[in-house]
């Protein structure tokens, strides 16, 4: 039983799916981002940039999952 994994093309090159899921992942975190800066998501961490970090690789896990 084989998975067929989803290529993108661009400009006649295969990429590799997890560069896609990155991008996915980067795309719904910028999209979230002010979002998070209106419920104070910054002030509930002592360092929000390590808990943003954490919302992305948490974002592209599930996407890998998922999609």
């Amino acid at each position: 039983m084989t998975h067929t994994f989803p290529e993108l093309i661009v400009g006649g090159v295969l990429v590799a799916p997890f560069a896609t899921y990155l991008m996915t992942a980067l795309v719904v975190v910028i999209v979230l981002r002010p979002l998070l800066h209106v419920v104070g998501f910054a002030k509930m961490f002592s360092h929000a940039s390590i808990a943003e970090l954490s919302l992305y690789v948490t974002i592209l896990s599930l996407s890998m999952l998922l999609l």
